[in-house]
């Protein structure tokens, strides 16, 4: 037992130093700059990048700073003096429970620093799916003639996000709005409950491929991760915690000799979130690396099993939404073409190839430059989780349909590159810890974002 242990702890030792991290973390920050630049030239040529004045995240550079920004300061400063310590001596479920509610902390503390009304203020918008909730009558009739509203020439187009998404997304609003939680401060709470219920599901992913050291380790970088400006409050944030959770289950799975419901539940909420947001259907790739990473204690006929029995509730999911007259592909195709006919779409195609960078730009400014340290010396088992993450948002950058605000819509892969925090050694982490903090907010404070 001890040498699993002790083979476990040397994959997460980081093995490249202090200098390779540093360089890293360096090397992409030159990148974004140029990124930026870059954006910038072309704006003042006179290109329309649709980013509100933004060249990398939505939103002009418009610094709003007042006493309320003692707030997340306050937070940052409680996590980085006492996270890192908290994490090694909190019971497990303790820290779990910890972990969701210091996420939520941190993702309103920062919202609040442009006023309380923030907070619901996103969600308000006359493009998100608050303003389409009253058309959501009989479920059945609501799904069979979602498609019908998608094109933007249609009789009575759905708003912007919700024809941009498969009718999951919409759905979830609208049953909360029925069971007398309904208006932008509900769906608020949903958005941030959802994207802070993602860091449990991370530990939990991390100690069942890892181990538990490597999991508290993680926890207070998943707790004061940068992109908790956008989980406050953005609808992919619900989606997050949704899939997150999804391929948690999964892993607790594949950790036990008969973990069929958790393999079948994991499946019924990835196949959910396949009906939230069409970008998740590349979350797949983490749905395998959670099981084939063990591999080698299932053996490829308990992978199969697992996969197999997860797949289910995928269909599950699938034969519901049929049955009730939605069909994905006819859906995916749909949207394609909306997003095409879309106003902002051609002006950014037209720069497409700024976008296959600057998407990855925004991407890298939402983990954090603790991610980017952590990348650089993980190892072994849990190098799995990020590359996985990587690679889901390679597919939603070269799909040439996702161009720009992607420090939003990638947040649930995002969430799955702090795990390359594990490889952090123990002296460094409240250095990085309050780097990340301060990389939030910043952006919190300089960037006028509509989320």
């Amino acid at each position: 037992m001890t040498a699993a242990v002790d083979d476990v702890e040397q994959e997460r030792v980081p093995r490249s130093g202090g200098i390779a991290r540093a360089a890293l973390v360096v090397l992409v920050a030159a990148g974004v700059l140029v990124v930026w630049l870059v954006g910038r030239a072309l704006t003042r040529d006179g290109a329309d990048l649709h980013l509100r004045d933004g060249y990398i995240l939505v939103g002009g550079f418009d610094p709003v700073l007042s006493a309320r920004v003692l707030l997340p300061l306050a937070v940052a400063a409680a996590g980085v003096l006492w996270g890192p310590s908290l994490a090694r001596r909190l019971r497990w479920p303790h820290l779990l429970a910890g972990g969701a509610a210091g996420a939520a902390a941190w993702a309103v503390a920062l919202a609040v620093t442009s006023g309380w009304e923030r907070l619901a203020e996103p969600m308000a918008s006359k493009h998100e799916y608050v303003a389409d909730v009253d058309r959501v009558r009989g479920i059945g009739t609501f799904l069979s003639t979602f498609v019908d509203s998608v094109p933007v020439d249609s009789a009575d187009p759905w708003v912007t996000h919700v024809s941009g998404h498969p009718p999951g997304a919409l759905l979830s609003f609208a049953l909360l709005d029925r069971v007398g939680l309904g208006g932008p401060e509900w769906a608020a709470v949903l958005c941030i409950v959802g994207g802070a219920l993602a860091v449990p599901a991370v530990l939990v992913t991390v100690r069942a491929v890892a181990d538990e050291t490597a999991a508290r380790a993680v926890a207070p970088f998943a707790v004061l991760f940068p992109g908790a400006v956008w989980i406050a409050t953005s609808a992919d944030a619900f989606f997050a915690g949704v899939c997150a959770w999804g391929i948690a289950l999964l892993v607790l799975a594949a950790s036990k000799r008969r973990g069929h419901l958790q393999a079948l539940a994991g499946g019924l909420l990835l196949g959910f979130s396949l009906f939230l947001s069409f970008g998740l259907a590349s979350a797949g790739l983490l749905a395998l690396a959670v099981v084939l990473v063990q591999g080698r204690r299932l053996g490829w006929t308990g992978v199969v099993r697992v996969l197999a029995v997860a797949a289910v509730g995928v269909l599950l999911v699938f034969a519901a939404f049929t049955l009730g007259g939605y069909w994905w592909f006819e859906g995916i195709t749909v949207d394609a073409e909306r997003v095409r006919e879309g106003a902002a779409f051609e002006d950014r195609f037209a720069h497409v190839h700024y976008f296959y960078a600057s998407n990855v730009a925004a991407g890298a400014i939402a983990a954090g430059p603790a991610v980017v340290a952590g990348l650089a010396g993980l190892r072994g088992r849990l190098l799995w989780l990020p590359l996985a993450a990587l690679g889901g948002m390679a597919v939603s950058d070269l799909s040439g349909l996702v161009l720009g605000e992607t420090e939003r819509i990638w947040l649930p892969f995002l969430v799955w590159l702090l795990p390359a925090t594990a490889s952090l050694p123990p002296r460094s982490q409240r250095f990085w810890l309050g780097l990340s903090a301060l990389v939030a907010i910043t952006v919190e404070v300089v960037v006028r974002s509509p989320w």
